[in-house]
């Protein structure tokens, strides 16, 4: 479905953000991207999504294909059109208007407006609370609403596939637990390919099929979701957890000895 293939992009024409990824995506699956701040995650979807212009952002070499078809130059309203739609990070929910008024804007893309009725009942069903809240307004639903709202607002404009940025941020556990459980309802239910851009990796990989590490960048390792939550160097950098199970301090863990292990 989604192929990426050495892909490198800048911001402001001299700082070198991905440096010749390659991804896939397939059909129905859910792919996950996994990193540090600073990684190049957020980079990636925007890239695909093509919010160039805005963001002063390039494509200096590789492509983006989806089903095929070259997406390099294309505007992210016709990206949309075909069928790709991001969740942003931080939710950007219009908080003056109410849920429903939120979920109609989701809809804007989609040609037969009678199926709005339907694709909302639709996004009640995966978010109940949200057909509860639907008169109020957007900006008093606490964090885990809105990022439902968003992740319904998506749904609403029938994508093909959704990359989803940080959908953990800022929620508490149990909250992160109840979102990825809809959100592998909705990849199962629908068939629906998900892009997921997380920090979070022991909730990435625990409902995503395969993997991607991304670092400064480049991507430093990738595999099924299971291998990967099985390596040490995952365990110990992205999980927290070192080889006897026992929880270590992220600022404890030198770089070097990451970076040599990866590249040897």
């Amino acid at each position: 479905m989604l192929k990426i293939v050495n892909l490198e992009t800048t911001y402001n024409d001299v700082i070198l953000a991905l440096k010749g990824i390659s991804l896939e995506v397939p059909e129905g699956g859910i792919v996950a991207v996994l990193g540090a701040n600073g990684a190049g995650k957020t980079t990636t979807i925007n890239t695909i999504s093509g919010f160039r212009t805005s963001l002063d952002l390039a494509i200096e070499d590789g492509t983006i294909e989806f089903f095929g078809e070259n997406l390099n130059d294309k505007e992210p309203h016709e990206i949309v059109s075909r069928g790709i739609l991001q969740v942003p990070e931080g939710r950007r929910i219009f908080g003056e208007l109410t849920v429903e008024e939120n979920t109609l804007i989701g809809s804007f893309s989609v040609k037969d407006r009678g199926q709005f009725e339907a694709n909302k009942k639709r996004v009640y069903g995966y978010f109940p609370i949200l057909e509860e809240r639907r008169n109020q307004a957007a900006g008093y639903l606490s964090g885990g609403e809105q990022q439902m709202l968003a992740i319904g607002r998506a749904l609403m404009a029938e994508p093909k596939l959704m990359m989803l940025d940080e959908p953990s941020l800022g929620l508490a556990p149990l909250i992160v637990r109840e979102i990825f459980s809809i959100i592998q309802r909705i990849n199962q239910d629908e068939k629906k390919a998900i892009l997921l851009v997380e920090q979070n990796a022991q909730m990435a990989l625990s409902i995503a099929q395969y993997g991607y590490i991304l670092e400064n960048g480049r991507i430093v390792m990738d595999g099924a979701s299971e291998k990967l939550r099985k390596d040490r160097d995952i365990m110990e950098f992205y999980l927290g957890f070192t080889e006897v199970g026992v929880k270590k301090s992220f600022r404890e863990v030198k770089h070097y000895k990451r970076r040599k292990r990866w590249l040897s």
